[in-house]
């Protein structure tokens, strides 16, 4: 973003999202929201939260809402994280799309992904040309399933 101050979550997200992991730990929710787990970029310890599920061509993909989280600072750090739901769990390499490669997914997440939609900087029914340009402030992650570290 160039010359504006970078976008922040709201407040109330925080609460929010510490509600959501504790009923996605027990299986309740939207069927696109999984928790993400990722290791911290200082510490190492696992930080979780929610993310939505959205598939395009076969491919998961999780888009992020604000380029400054730190879920994605973390992922981008670790290439790697844990996504899961309920009981179920799954070891994802987390590969981040270029700029350029992100508005299928966008568009797609803005159709599918209902309680994501207040989070995109573009509507649902934009222009592709506004989905470019919104596409620099959501960092985009394929989730690959991974054997090994």
């Amino acid at each position: 973003m160039t010359g504006q101050p970078a976008r922040r979550p709201p407040r109330w997200l925080t609460l929010a999202n510490r509600l959501n992991v504790s009923l996605l730990r027990r299986g309740i929710g939207p069927g696109s929201q999984r928790l993400l787990s990722v290791p911290g970029r200082r510490t190492g310890l696992l930080r979780t939260t929610p993310v939505a599920l959205v598939e395009v061509d076969g491919h998961r993909y999780i888009v992020a809402g604000w380029e400054t989280s730190d879920w994605v600072r973390n992922a981008r750090a670790a290439g790697w994280g844990i996504v899961g739901r309920g009981r179920q769990s799954e070891r994802v390499r987390l590969t981040e799309l270029p700029i350029n490669e992100r508005l299928p997914i966008l568009r797609e997440f803005a159709r599918n992904v209902r309680g994501g939609r207040a989070f995109l900087t573009v509507a649902a029914d934009a222009s592709d040309d506004d989905f470019a340009k919104a596409s620099a402030n959501h960092p985009t992650f394929r989730l690959d399933s991974s054997v090994t570290n």
